[in-house]
């Protein structure tokens, strides 16, 4: 696969790379969990007294949601141990992944995914240092096998915790609300963990770095922690490593050399555009945004490439608006073209860049939304061959402004009430639905809205925010499995900006 690379780009993030801040953290007790849930806890202090033998097992809790390093001392008692201890290694992000039996797992997704580990030990004490990076609150620690003549005891476990932020420099949300300040306090540690030599989408799994996640965090980011260079990083990474024909990939790999991801998606990839427009509000960075500016042209100029002889995106464009399956994608990907061509001419004419012919585009394709995609009798937009009607085409219709706000007030309205098969999953697709009551004017429903979702995740116990969550389906996910969910994903990290800069 061939790829087009700006060494220039690419040396600029290079430069930019963040020193990460490490902090120790020990486990708080040791706990019992039962399908999914901690039904027993007592002292850490026992742990020490605490003999392992074969088939012997402890369950620590850390607290919190972490990111790092495992470091586990250990010691022998009894004979001269004449066999090595086997041992098992099992990472939580949450309880249920500790009940959660990965043998059963048949998904879409590579199961080694899954936080495990399984060492050899054969010389006591011994200290056991894991290279792999883990994300975890829960760690399970099973003796598969020692020998007759002896056990081992567990001296002291740490966690060394990376990010690429101070945990207190992200600030805390005033409120008299309990509720709103404890998920601003998850969305902010959310943030905090995926915020590593990248924004990663989550630490868990991916590790790297995706591009509609990044536009997400970005805002979140900007709101609290303020680490400009790690957006202006990214965006580097991401203009200096683009597929053959210039479009920003979904996601790029920094490992063991920066490389795009073969992945477009048409969404994505015109998110570019909004990402580098709010930076440069934000940061005041003038020189990187008119050095970005022609990458962000490029993906205007593909994004309307897209379309049919109506002036309608079509619908196999390649994007990607939420995990909910049977979505039919062309309304909401036309809204996205829409919403990236008004962001497009706003920076532009803050560069004093000539955009003229996307304004006239803007003119057309909004036209094209009305005349193909808009259903006068439903006041609703519907999508594809079949007509289909759901949350994201309106969402994003709303988003585009193709409607006066009082004609979006109707169609949210309208929607609510219809509640069609197609609704959202995700908590990325769940924050476009709040931002788009949010552009109504309708800041009470959109409060109302964050505290039914997100504040539902947080009644369920999340520490930290998660890639999926349906609240009728609570162990719902795409890989046919929820042992491989992510349970720290930035796209879920938004409930900070949005209280912040919304309800401050």
């Amino acid at each position: 696969m061939k790829h087009l690379v700006n060494e220039a780009f690419l040396q600029k993030a290079a430069a930019l790379k963040p020193q990460l801040v490490e902090k120790i953290h020990e486990p708080k007790a040791m706990v019992e969990i039962k399908k999914g849930k901690v039904v027993k806890s007592q002292s850490i202090d026992q742990l020490g007294q605490m003999q392992l033998g074969k088939g012997d097992k402890v369950c620590l809790d850390f607290g919190n949601h972490y990111v790092g390093y495992l470091t586990l001392h250990i010691h022998s008692e009894g004979e001269h141990p004449d066999a090595p201890l086997f041992m098992k290694f099992k990472f939580g992000e949450n309880a249920q992944e500790i009940t959660d039996c990965s043998e059963d797992y048949n998904g879409g997704l590579s199961r080694s995914w899954i936080q495990e580990e399984w060492i050899h030990v054969d010389v006591f004490p011994a200290v056991v240092q894991l290279s792999r990076r883990y994300a975890m609150r829960f760690l399970e620690l099973t003796a598969i096998d020692t020998s007759p003549h002896y056990k081992i005891v567990i001296d002291h476990v740490e966690f060394k915790a990376v990010s690429a932020v101070e945990e207190s420099a992200g600030g805390s949300y005033v409120t008299t609300d309990a509720l709103l300040q404890k998920m601003d306090q998850v969305s902010l540690k959310t943030l905090e963990d995926c915020m590593q030599d990248v924004f990663e989408d989550g630490p868990k799994r991916d590790r790297r770095l995706w591009i509609g996640d990044l536009r997400l965090e970005a805002l979140a980011n900007y709101e609290t922690f303020r680490h400009y260079d790690l957006v202006k990083r990214c965006l580097y990474l991401f203009a200096g490593c683009r597929h053959e024909n210039g479009a920003v990939g979904a996601c790029i790999f920094t490992e063991p050399k920066v490389f795009v991801d073969f992945i477009y998606m048409y969404d994505y990839a015109l998110f570019f555009v909004s990402i580098l427009l709010d930076y440069y509000k934000a940061s005041g960075d003038e020189a990187t945004a008119r050095e970005l500016w022609a990458v962000a042209r490029e993906q205007l100029m593909i994004g309307l490439s897209a379309r049919d002889e109506r002036g309608v995106v079509i619908e196999d464009s390649g994007a990607f608006l939420d995990w909910k399956l049977g979505l039919n994608k062309q309304a909401g990907a036309h809204g996205v073209l829409i919403y990236s061509l008004r962001q497009g001419i706003k920076l532009g004419k803050l560069l004093g860049e000539d955009v003229s012919l996307f304004e006239e585009e803007l003119v057309k394709t909004i036209r094209a939304a009305k005349e193909y995609l808009w259903d006068p009798s439903l006041k609703l937009f519907v999508s594809g061959k079949e007509k289909q009607i759901s949350y994201a085409s309106q969402v994003w219709m709303v988003l585009a402004g193709v409607w006066d706000q009082k004609t979006n007030q109707e169609i949210l309205a309208c929607l609510v009430q219809l509640d069609p098969e197609m609704n959202m999953v995700t908590p990325y697709m769940n924050h476009h639905f709040v931002m788009a009551y949010l552009e109504c004017g309708q800041k009470d429903k959109a409060l109302d809205y964050i505290k039914s979702y997100w504040g539902e995740m947080v009644k369920d116990g999340a520490d930290t925010f998660w890639e999926l969550y349906n609240p009728k389906n609570k162990k719902e996910s795409p890989y046919g499995s929820s042992i491989i969910n992510s349970y720290c994903h930035a796209w879920s990290c938004t409930p900070t900006y949005i209280l912040r800069k919304f309800f401050s």
